[in-house]
């Protein structure tokens, strides 16, 4: 044994070390192969006669007309403008280059290159720290606290815009929610529960439906069925909210059922104007099931309680749950900036904040701005009205595009209420950028921006909304250099057409110094 560890070291450093010649030797590939072409064209001249060769291609070059090199850079410029037309169209639909990626990911491996590992390395955190960089929590769909009923809101939506509202893949991950919320102990699977695991798989609304009937037929008392009607196929929130209850009393001892239930009931109490009644019934559920904060119901309660104008009760909240230990969200972060805001933005002003200066509390405000800009970048825009809302998706990406559309789609009107805040906000929310360092190898609070929000954005946001994208992407080169290629031979078809005698000569110089070039090293 000991033998046989020794020798791994051995052949591991032999791989290596191989591994390192053959990467370093790609690089001097291309000047041998470049030496050998020069080396068998000067062995070969007189056997294969290539002068000769040379003398009739210059004749036939000799011979031809002005209209072939109109023709040869026009049909350029048409295929270096088709490349640019796809490379644009693939960026901005995938946000890379299609040539680029495909040499990375085909051509690279083949040249010795390695995957950059700075995704599982260390990184600078605000004090100078080593911390490792949490890239796949950062990038964790998760759960819309106040995602819409698909019955009364997103299909209302539909059938007056005939657009989708919700990408298939939102759907399917809310499939399995269900599945795991409402289907329990696969062991101990009743009729009706088969039925109903079924049904939160199927792609089409109408055989979702069907199946929660047969499971209401199997069992009277079959609680997900009564959730999945008042989701989907109820058409107003007063008829969900009947179905809900008639769910509740069915529902039993089963915790996930219960708190889904008792949770949307509250929701829907918040959007028949009950408002108090909703505070109340999320309180209950805090209070009853204290370990589910993951569900982040007090993103539910602190919205409602800004719809009563309960800043006191919003500000218990924040303390509460805006701790550093905790994960943070764009709620959190914008609700805390929007406190502070309102107790200085009636009577802000910039002229006169540039002249004396910016008090304590104005100084507050500006920092909370600051850092609930620099946890998600996206959201001023929708704010500001500076971008269009669309109807929030049932799964947000933290700091992502997805949680800005959710967030700002219910918390604007309190923004707008709040005067002078919007205004506050105009005026400061740029300055974020000035503080994050650049490029973003750390962050000022929080840790660096993921690069993971733009691909989950694009997945989880219908294909008519345009996905916010931060940091902005410069061009890639192959696009700058297709734009570069085909406006240069456009330029030259359009010279050669304008000028045939002139640059006919002028490419029939070119040829003839480039074919009869190595004549002279003989």
């Amino acid at each position: 044994m000991e033998d046989t560890t020794g020798s791994n070291p051995q052949s591991l450093g032999f791989t290596e070390k191989l591994k390192s010649w053959l990467s370093w030797s790609w690089t001097y590939v291309c000047f041998i192969w470049f030496g050998m072409v020069l080396i068998m064209i000067y062995v070969l001249w007189s056997p294969l006669k290539l002068q000769e060769t040379l003398t009739s291609a210059s004749v036939f070059l000799n011979t031809l007309t002005p209209k072939f090199y109109v023709a040869l850079t026009g049909t350029s410029s048409l295929i270096s403008g088709l490349i640019l037309i796809f490379e644009w169209w693939y960026f901005r639909k995938y946000g890379t280059s299609f040539i680029e990626q495909v040499s990375v990911s085909h051509l690279r491996p083949l040249l010795g290159g390695v995957e950059s590992s700075s995704t599982a390395g260390l990184f600078s955190s605000v004090n100078g720290e080593a911390e490792p960089r949490p890239s796949v929590s950062e990038c964790k769909v998760w759960r819309n606290p106040l995602n819409l009923f698909r019955g009364a809101e997103y299909n209302r939506y539909t059938w007056v815009t005939g657009k989708e509202p919700l990408t298939y893949y939102d759907m399917n991950l809310s499939a399995q929610d269900h599945q795991t919320f409402f289907t329990g102990d696969t062991q101990q699977l009743r009729p009706e529960d088969a039925v109903m695991q079924k049904a939160w798989r199927e792609r089409n609304p109408q055989a979702r439906i069907r199946a929660a009937y047969q499971a209401i037929e199997m069992n009277h008392e079959c609680a997900a069925a009564y959730v999945l009607l008042a989701e989907e196929e109820a058409t107003t929130i007063t008829e969900a909210e009947r179905l809900f209850k008639k769910a509740l009393s069915i529902a039993g001892k089963d915790i996930n059922l219960l708190v889904y239930i008792k949770r949307r009931l509250a929701m829907c109490a918040r959007k028949l104007g009950r408002i108090k009644e909703a505070v109340k019934m999320m309180r209950d559920l805090m209070k009853e099931f204290p370990l589910l904060g993951m569900l982040n119901i007090h993103e539910n309660l602190l919205e409602a309680l800004l719809e009563l104008q309960a800043y006191a009760d919003v500000q218990a909240v924040l303390a509460k749950y805006d701790d550093i230990s905790l994960p943070k969200s764009a709620t959190i972060c914008y609700t805390s900036a929007l406190l502070k805001a309102r107790a200085v933005s009636d009577k802000f002003s910039p002229e006169a904040a540039s002249r004396r200066g910016l008090s304590t509390a104005e100084m507050n405000a500006v920092e909370a701005i600051h850092r609930a800009v620099e946890f998600n970048p996206h959201v001023p825009k929708y704010l500001l009205e500076m971008k269009s809302l669309i109807l929030p998706p049932e799964h947000i990406l933290k700091r992502g595009d997805s949680e800005a559309v959710a967030y700002a789609f219910f918390h604007l009107q309190h923004w707008k209420r709040a005067e002078g805040a919007l205004n506050l906000l105009h005026c400061t929310w740029e300055g974020t950028f000035r503080i994050i360092p650049y490029p973003l190898e750390k962050g000022h609070l929080f840790y660096p921006y993921p690069g993971c929000t733009e691909t989950a954005d694009r997945e989880l946001l219908p294909s008519f909304h345009e996905v916010s994208v931060y940091p902005k992407k410069e061009l890639p080169f192959f696009i700058l250099f297709t734009a570069g290629l085909c406006s240069f031979t456009a330029m030259l078809a359009m010279l050669t057409h304008q000028f045939p005698e002139l640059m006919g000569v002028f490419a029939k110089a070119v040829f003839c110094c480039d074919f009869t070039g190595p004549a002279h090293w003989r």
